[in-house]
């Protein structure tokens, strides 16, 4: 057995940015639901036809889409979120991106096993909210954007600690 090897900040001041960041980056992750949505997406709706009964926000199952060289999610057949920012591609956690845990998390499915409905609306409904799912999109980008820009401003670490 060994002991974990930790690399040292290079200086006192150092790992005061790292410990600053951490409460930040805490802070972020831990009330994602209260960040400020990204204002700047771009929201592509095609109105509902005249007659149709259907909430305009529900999903199904979301997809992302090259369009034009930017990635943008489509949400549902009505609404395309574009004008994402590429940063809030790159806060990845096991190898996708939060963006992408969201939109493969949130989609409707039916367990073959059980036969039971999973609905990624139900949620919302109940809450009065059909827009939850838009609004955490949205969310999630900011903090993936912040997150970003968190990591990219901390110093480079020293060397590992010797035994």
């Amino acid at each position: 057995m060994m002991l974990a090897r930790v690399p040292f900040a290079k200086s006192a001041q150092d790992f005061w940015r790292f410990e600053q960041a951490g409460r930040k980056l805490a802070e972020l992750h831990i009330n994602y639901e209260s960040a400020e949505p990204w204002r700047d997406v771009n929201l592509i709706e095609t109105p509902l036809s005249p007659g149709t009964i259907k909430d305009m926000h529900a999903v199904e199952k979301m997809r992302i889409k090259d369009l034009n060289g930017e990635k943008v999610i489509i949400y549902n057949e009505n609404i395309t979120i574009a004008n994402i920012p590429a940063e809030a591609w790159h806060y990845v956690v096991n190898g996708k991106s939060a963006l992408e845990w969201i939109v493969e998390r949130y989609q409707n499915s039916v367990d073959k096993d059980s036969g039971l409905r999973n609905d990624a609306n139900a949620w919302g409904r109940e809450h009065d909210n059909p827009r939850y799912i838009l609004d955490l999109i949205e969310k999630i980008i900011t903090v993936s954007v912040e997150t970003v820009k968190i990591l990219d401003s901390l110093p480079e670490i020293g060397v590992e600690a010797e035994e």
